[in-house]
């Protein structure tokens, strides 16, 4: 999982499911800011209670443009379940516990969704059956090896192009013009309409209603990445709903906030022992922005830029573990290029101490022996040395490595080696 590589790839629910959601609802809307407190102590409590003791050990396997898996488009049913099942073996081997599975890459989904249509990258045509379950599969195979498996959810990504025309027919974006915004050539519904954020919501819950998935897991796209010359044009919604805010910048992360928040909240109401984690850049802000910010100089910060306040949902407790995505070398302190592993591991340590909130570290293993990025990443110790760094600050549980098609891979042998000292570890 990566900003970069992100960047570059690109009926309603009845029954039991609606009660579920609708108990959710309830609780949702009683959680105000006034009221927060209480929901964030509750929510802490409920967190605490399902902390997992073993050092985790992940991949996330996206699916978005094929980027990991099904290896394309097309394949038959049998293929692609053979294809993941060989993925999912290949972390067992690896020394891994835990895949983080995309499962809505682009508003479209690998399960059965009343919701949003089939994701396209399984059968190349958006909203096709693919005539089988890929999500109700991947979370029975992953019970069978001793595997969590975390349902990974793209909050608000419709598709990586701006033509509503090319989304199938149904589609909720078709249906809901007003949803979405063109913005740095992708599709986004607007997080600043509160039907998107009930919406965004209501897909994910009916996942974890359906299925025995181990967290909800989201990436680090909320708002969108700057694009340099182009504005998100959420004029007409910060008009509608802005009122009592100091600045739109306020609104948005406000907007953010209450997604987060809400999400958690419906999660824990179901009952089910399902974790909520988060998947940011690994900049919050840096010190010369804000003194509680790290010694970074990050182009991206995700408080203003992103208009997600990560650091805030760690200290409230709405959510069970983080993994901001550090992917950058370790290197001496005083090395800022423009940021420096290191000095984040350190940063994000001390954020969540005594919060209760487990800190996992997001890996770069995609930059290992790419000839594009700088000499660090040509040895094969670099994420070794990342995991000696992290075992040194007990708030560190465990490491998350983007993606499966590396880890598959290999690069370098930097996978054998890792896998190696899990073996000795145990």
């Amino acid at each position: 999982m990566t900003h970069i590589g992100r960047r570059g790839l690109m009926a309603a629910a009845a029954g039991a499911a609606a009660a579920l959601m609708a108990a959710g609802d309830a609780a949702a809307g009683g959680m105000t800011a006034g009221g927060a407190a209480a929901g964030d102590a509750a929510a802490g409590a409920h967190r605490r209670r399902r902390a997992p003791r073993r050092e985790f050990r992940g991949m996330w396997l996206a699916t978005v443009a094929n980027r990991d898996w099904p290896s394309r488009p097309g394949l038959t049913a049998a293929r692609q379940r053979a294809e993941l099942v060989a993925l999912l073996d290949t972390a067992v081997t690896r020394g891994l516990n835990a895949v983080v599975l995309q499962v809505r890459p682009t508003a479209d989904a690998l399960w059965p969704s009343p919701y949003e249509p089939w994701a396209q990258c399984l059968t190349g045509i958006q909203g096709k059956n693919p005539g089988w379950d890929p999500l109700g599969t991947a979370v029975r195979e992953a019970r069978a090896r001793g595997l969590e498996l975390h349902a990974w959810f793209n909050p608000y990504r419709v598709a990586n192009h701006t033509d509503p025309a090319r989304l199938t027919a149904g589609h909720p974006a078709r249906l809901h013009p007003e949803w979405i915004l063109p913005y740095g050539g992708k599709l986004y519904y607007n997080p600043g309409l509160p039907e998107v954020g009930r919406f965004v919501q209501d897909v994910v819950l009916d996942a974890v209603a359906r299925y025995d998935i181990d967290a909800v897991h989201w990436d680090d796209y909320f708002y969108p990445y700057p694009v340099a010359g182009q504005v998100f044009a959420d004029h007409e919604a910060y008009a509608r709903y802005g009122a009592g805010f100091p600045d739109r910048a306020a609104w948005r992360r406000d907007n953010t906030d209450r997604l987060v928040r809400e999400t958690a909240a419906r999660i824990r109401r179901t009952g089910k022992r399902v974790r909520f984690g988060i998947s940011p850049f690994g900049v919050w802000r840096n010190a010369a922005t804000d003194p509680l910010g790290s010694d970074t100089r990050a182009g991206v910060q995700t408080y203003d830029d992103l208009h997600a306040d990560t650091r805030a949902w760690v200290e409230r407790g709405w959510i069970d573990y983080i993994v901001p995505q550090l992917y950058w070398l370790a290197q001496p302190r005083d090395v800022q290029d423009p940021a420096n592993y290191t000095v984040l591991v350190d940063w994000w340590a001390d954020v969540v101490k005594g919060t209760g909130v487990d800190l996992y570290v997001g890996e770069a293993l995609y930059k290992v022996g790419d000839p594009a990025q700088p000499k660090g990443w040509q040895n094969p110790a670099e994420l070794s040395r990342h995991l000696d760094l992290c075992a040194t600050y007990p708030e560190v549980r465990g490491n998350i490595y983007f993606a499966a098609k590396e880890v598959a891979g290999d690069p370098l042998g930097a996978v054998s080696m890792i896998a190696e000292r899990y073996r000795r570890q145990g």
